[in-house]
C-alpha cells in the first residue's frame, strides 16, 4: 500500500475507504492504534502476521502491547465502502473530522488530517530524505 488519501469521518462516525485502498484492504482489516498519534490499520494477513508475532511473546512480556488488542476493531465496510471508526480510536488520534490515510507498505495509517500535514513539514526535508535512503542502502 502506498499512497496519501483525505478523507472525512461523516457524523455517524463513517469513515469511507479510499478507492484505490479498497481491493488491498479486502473485505475486512483491522484497525488498532499507532505510533505518533495516529491508527493503523492492517489487512488480514498482516493482522494474522502480528498475532503470530504477539502470541510468540512471552506473558510476562506484553506490557503495552495488551493495548493494542483491547482497542482493536475489525472492520468490514458497508457498499458504499464506508466503516464506522470507534470513538475511543478517534480520540485517540485526536480525529474529529477531516483524515488521512497514508499507505505503508504492508499496513495503512490513518492521521488526523492537521497532525499529519503539520508532521508531514516538519519531516520532510532533504535531510531526512538522504537519511531514509541510506538507511535503505540506496
Amino acid at each position: 500500500m502506498y499512497g496519501k488519501y483525505r478523507h472525512s469521518v461523516d457524523p455517524k462516525g463513517r469513515l469511507f475507504v479510499p478507492a484505490k485502498l479498497r481491493d488491498e484492504l479486502g473485505e475486512a482489516f483491522y484497525v488498532t492504534l499507532g505510533l505518533d498519534k495516529c491508527l493503523t490499520v492492517y489487512t488480514q494477513a498482516s493482522w494474522d502476521s502480528f498475532m503470530e508475532k504477539y502470541n510468540a511473546v512471552p506473558f510476562y512480556q506484553l506490557g503495552t502491547l495488551r493495548f493494542l488488542l483491547a482497542n482493536v476493531v475489525k472492520c468490514e465496510p458497508d457498499k458504499q465502502g464506508r466503516f464506522l471508526l470507534p470513538p475511543d480510536l478517534r480520540a485517540y488520534a485526536n480525529i474529529t473530522q477531516n483524515v488521512v490515510f497514508v499507505g505503508q507498505g504492508t499496513h495503512a495509517e490513518i492521521w488526523d488530517a492537521e497532525t499529519y500535514d503539520q508532521l508531514e513539514q516538519v519531516q520532510l526535508n532533504p535531510e531526512n530524505l538522504l537519511s531514509a535512503m541510506k538507511e535503505l542502502g540506496f
